[in-house]
């Protein structure tokens, strides 16, 4: 099995509180990995510190065969490594159009003599970018609304366009945190069918869910944690079977 994300004892406290406490995983390349586990396990906390937003105290993250330990979001990005949030996050005036774009990789706006003068080369891949855009936007179905501001959408359209984004930076490891949560079922069925459909064109995603139905559906292997560390890894039938699992989500048994 080849490891597209690996993490090994990773740690990490917040004022001697011990959120994570040795977490050991493997993401699977080209794997729709399930991540779950009871409120307070470490899930969320996990994944910002695998993306660069909370740095680890112990521990290691690889990315393939690249450790990435304590890296910026920026280099994890430009590396593959992207992810979303529990929460749809955006700019009001901006359109869904101009959301895309923003999140494009290797940007010529961020060049100021090139984002000044317009150079051809900028000019190229600004048109590079457009077309990635309407290409993410075809097949997430929100080419019609495309011009319309991020704040007119449905909260399955925003968690689309969070999904969209993330896509834009053409990553190789997508991690999403309950990117169904609070989506009304029709939607939710929508965004389960495009998740599957790009692992199966070979994106690797870890998902954070609680909904069991939509974990059993989508994902294998599936992972427990519980108080900050790995309990298990396995089928679904496998972790829902297990009586530590059981007593992680209802309790030990007297």
């Amino acid at each position: 099995m080849t490891a597209a994300l690996r993490i090994e004892g990773l740690k990490l406290d917040f004022y001697g509180v011990h959120v994570l406490r040795g977490v050991d995983l493997v993401v699977p390349e080209g794997s729709f990995t399930g991540l779950i586990g009871p409120n307070g396990a470490g899930k969320s906390t996990l994944f910002n510190a695998v993306s660069g937003l909370y740095r680890p105290k112990g521990g290691k993250v690889s990315l393939g065969v690249a450790e990435t330990t304590g890296q910026p979001p920026e280099k994890l990005v430009a590396a593959g490594l992207v992810r979303s949030f529990q929460l749809a996050r955006g700019f009001p005036k901006l359109s869904v159009f101009q959301h895309l774009m923003l999140y494009g990789a290797d940007q010529p706006g961020e060049n100021l003599l090139a984002g000044l003068f317009g150079s051809q080369a900028a000019k190229r891949r600004e048109e590079a970018l457009a077309e990635r855009a309407h290409m993410v936007a075809r097949r997430l179905r929100l080419d019609h609304v495309l011009d319309n501001a991020v704040t007119a959408l449905s909260g399955g359209q925003k968690k689309l366009v969070e999904i969209g984004r993330a896509l834009m930076a053409d990553p190789k490891v997508l991690l999403l945190d309950e990117p169904m949560a609070g989506v009304n079922p029709t939607l939710a069925d929508q965004i389960a069918e495009h998740l599957t459909a790009l692992n199966r064109d070979g994106l690797t995603i870890c998902l954070i869910e609680h909904d069991m139905a939509l974990i059993k559906r989508l994902c294998h292997p599936v992972i427990v944690m519980a108080e900050g560390q790995t309990l298990m890894q396995g089928t679904f039938d496998e972790v829902a079977s297990d009586l530590r699992v059981q007593e992680a989500y209802l309790g030990r048994r007297h």
